[in-house]
């Protein structure tokens, strides 16, 4: 199976898709760190795909995407952005409304929390 066959399943398959350096409970990056903190604290169900695992992956996915830099994430099999766009549009509010629209369930007071202490 090719890298890119990889990861069209993995992100077709699965709502929500981080690839990152290390893992979600293990970040081995800031960057991943950070989107791996925010999606877990909205408590968003999401498969994380460690890049450091395998090389093919960790190129593949920025072939596939045509972004240069890990993180990445997926909603619903398209890409969303790397760590600045999340977190951007964690702080706007954005990625609530992307989630609702894309009926991802997440936790609403927590989004709020994050916005309230990055104000």
């Amino acid at each position: 199976m090719t890298a890119e066959t990889k990861i069209k399943e993995t992100i077709t398959s699965n709502d929500v898709v981080l690839f990152m350096k290390g893992t979600k409970s293990m970040p081995q990056c800031g960057f991943s760190s950070r989107v791996a903190g925010v999606l877990n604290f909205m408590g968003v169900e999401f498969a994380d795909v460690n890049v450091l695992a395998d090389d093919e992956i960790r190129q593949g996915i920025k072939d596939f995407s045509d972004w240069p830099t890990i993180p990445q994430l997926y909603v619903k099999g398209e890409f969303v952005g790397g760590c600045d766009i999340i977190t951007e549009m964690t702080l706007s509010g954005e990625l609530d409304t992307l989630f609702a629209d894309q009926g991802v369930t997440f936790d609403k007071d927590a989004a709020e929390k994050i916005r309230e202490a990055n104000a």
